[in-house]
């Protein structure tokens, strides 16, 4: 068990969350919620004993081990990837050390053949002899392959050391376990495999997290950091929404009830006041006025951007065809012969474990210049906007935010621009903040912005969920969903394919295979073929 008690935190006059009081029990696993910038990650560090809170402290039982999923990924250079994962339970991985080093002295003392003894003991009570297996299936399930196992650390990619850190969190079955983004850099099978290892989990799991089905699947309860508080609900993220929404309503039905009510006493006053048949019936309603309030609605640090897709005409019927075409990535990954045709209903999830071929077969249909081989023909009635994955060049220019989005805008009016970016989340004076300067969230609501003004009739988006909020996501799922045009897309995102796709086109170096199935059909088939 771990206890939060009377935590407060802020930073200068800015009050992150005060007076926190939970306890997180075994055997459940803690959703922690909350816009960019609320806190979630702060708190995390608060738990763990990294950070100290302005007031207050956080306790567990001494003889319970607490992990980590560490964020420094170049702290274990030196070590090979399975000692890397393995020192995630400290003790057990001193114990062996120690336990190495006095098996290979030429002779033990009396009192190193005791120590050799305990320490043998000690080890085998703790999993020791399991330990290599152990930190190998865990390799394993989040996707790092044996061949790099005895791989120093500084010899693996950013995304494979992401991969070891969470196995090394893994590691030891820890009694209390904090996870910050723990699906980052993970593909969809290994998020599942880390779902299924999760749910199974017996102990205690706080876990940050912006995949709404990774928190629907693994959460049993929410903390959500608003209005400087963190507020625990029962169930996951889809129940915490929905309760969510249906109190705010309430609160906001209940105000408008007592608005209506304080109008007609206030109207019932003024007629009749100085009629001396109605001034008893005045003087009660006045008193009665005087004890009614409209509760004061607080500012949500949590904002949703408007994502709202139209079109200027409708598709033809036949939007896009591909016969016999080459997908060339450019580092010798490629797909041969590949006949593809999108229709106007299409909603399509492109998928495949090779994501250079995704983004080369955007990059052919979106470009006449980059298919080398075989026909590509878009209907004469269509308009498409790309979502690129990478959109740095697009942000090169030291143009103000009004400025850059009025490139795309036939609109050029300032204040139907800076309307435009408010909806977007970039009010007042950030609209004049310099586009170069922009984090990667931001960048991702520009280009949505420039997909929005264009009024195409087909969209085609490489990733657009990359660095954004669960508000800012769940804000472009809806305005896809609405959308009446054709879609092809990719995402990690397990709940925005779901959701959205009713055609899934999976591309491999040695093929390809086009159905119409919804994404979780084609995922689970995909399951059963392992």
């Amino acid at each position: 068990m771990l206890n939060v008690s009377n935590v407060s935190l802020q930073y200068g006059s800015r009050v992150l969350f005060k007076e926190v009081n939970l306890s997180f029990q075994k055997g459940n696993c803690y959703g922690i919620i909350g816009a960019n910038g609320a806190g979630k990650s702060t708190f995390l560090k608060i738990l763990s004993g990294e950070l100290e809170p302005n007031t207050g402290d956080v306790s567990h039982d001494p003889n319970e081990r607490l992990a980590v999923l560490k964020q420094d990924h170049f702290a274990f250079e030196k070590f090979t990837v399975l000692n890397t994962v393995m020192m995630g339970y400290p003790e057990l991985y001193k114990i062996g050390k120690r336990r190495d080093e006095l098996y290979a002295l030429p002779e033990m003392s009396e009192k190193e053949g005791i120590e050799a003894i305990d320490l043998e003991t000690k080890f085998g009570e703790m999993g020791g002899y399991e330990a290599e297996s152990s930190a190998a299936t865990l390799l394993k399930g989040v996707g790092v392959p044996e061949e790099s196992h005895q791989k120093l650390m500084e010899e693996l990619d950013g995304n494979d050391k992401v991969r070891v850190l969470l196995a090394q969190a893994l590691f030891g079955n820890p009694d209390i376990l904090l996870l910050d983004e723990p699906t980052n850099h993970l593909d969809l099978e290994c998020v599942n495999w880390l779902e299924d290892y999760l749910e199974r989990f017996e102990n205690t799991v706080i876990v940050v997290s912006h995949d709404r089905h990774f928190l629907n699947r693994v959460c049993t309860n929410i903390c959500d950091i608003d209005y400087s508080k963190i507020n625990l609900y029962a169930g996951n993220y889809e129940f915490w929404y929905e309760a969510s929404q249906l109190a705010q309503k309430q609160r906001k039905d209940q105000n408008k009830r007592a608005e209506e009510k304080i109008a007609e006493l206030k109207s019932f006053i003024q007629r009749f006041a100085s009629n001396a048949s109605k001034a008893k019936q005045a003087t009660s309603r006045k008193k009665l006025l005087d004890k009614m309030t409209v509760e004061e609605m607080p500012a949500s640090s949590r904002k949703f951007p408007w994502v709202s897709f139209k079109m200027d005409r409708d598709p033809g019927k036949i939007v896009l065809e591909l016969k016999d075409a080459s997908i060339n990535a450019g580092d010798g990954t490629k797909l041969e012969h590949l006949n593809f045709s999108l229709g106007s209903g299409d909603k399509v999830a492109l998928v495949g474990d090779y994501g250079v071929l995704k983004t080369a077969f955007f990059k052919t249909i979106t470009d006449d210049t980059a298919i080398k081989s075989g026909k590509i023909k878009w209907g004469t009635t269509i308009s498409s906007s790309y979502f690129p994955k990478n959109n740095d060049e697009f942000f090169n220019k030291d143009l103000s935010l009004v400025d850059w989005l009025r490139q795309f805008s036939k609109e050029q009016d300032e204040t139907f621009i800076r309307g435009f970016l408010g909806r977007m989340l970039f009010t007042g004076e950030e609209a004049l903040k310099s586009a170069k300067v922009l984090s990667g969230g931001e960048k991702v609501r520009c280009m949505l912005s420039r997909m929005m003004l264009s009024n195409a009739n087909t969209l085609l988006l490489d990733s657009p969920t990359s660095h954004l909020d669960l508000e800012s996501i769940t804000a472009l799922n809806n305005g896809l969903k609405a959308y009446q045009g054709p879609i092809i897309f990719c995402t990690e995102d397990h709940e925005f394919a779901e959701t959205l796709a009713n055609r899934v086109l999976e591309l491999t170096p040695t093929g390809y295979e086009d159905r119409s199935i919804t994404f979780d059909e084609w995922f689970e088939s995909k399951k059963k073929k392992k």
